[in-house]
């Protein structure tokens, strides 16, 4: 029986020191998260300024706003990475177009060598009395 009883009491005595802790343990859980939100709340100053200065905003405003001022810094930075995107897309788009635009121009060179040479020699040869056009007669 003395067994029984001892057991049972240490039962007890581990529930008391358990439930002892529990007040301490949800202390600090509560001082983790007012931290936390004092941290946003210095964080988010500006934006708590455009709101209302003087009154005092309560844990759930602040942790709207920071939800809030988050999505639309996500909006901007998607909207940032689309603009970026396009620059980088119309960019390569000119450099290749640029690019087939001299291969033309070397191609059109190669295919007609001659004739750029002999426009410059024959428009050197001329002389004024042979400008005038040939007629037969």
């Amino acid at each position: 029986m003395h067994q029984v009883q001892a057991s049972g009491s240490t039962r007890s005595q581990d529930h008391a020191e358990l439930t002892d802790w529990k007040p301490l343990v949800e202390k600090l859980r509560r001082e983790r998260i007012n931290s936390s939100i004092e941290q946003l709340k210095s964080l988010l100053g500006a934006e708590f300024l455009k709101q209302q200065p003087d009154s005092k905003l309560e844990k759930a405003d602040i942790l709207e706003m920071t939800a809030c001022v988050l999505m639309q810094q996500k909006q901007l930075q998607a909207a940032a990475d689309q603009g970026y995107s396009r620059c980088v897309q119309e960019v390569s788009q000119r450099r290749l177009l640029n690019h087939f635009n001299k291969l033309q121009d070397l191609r059109e060179a190669d295919l007609c060598p001659l004739s750029s040479t002999v426009q410059t020699s024959t428009s050197k040869d001329k002389s004024p009395a042979s400008s005038a056009p040939w007629r037969p007669w």
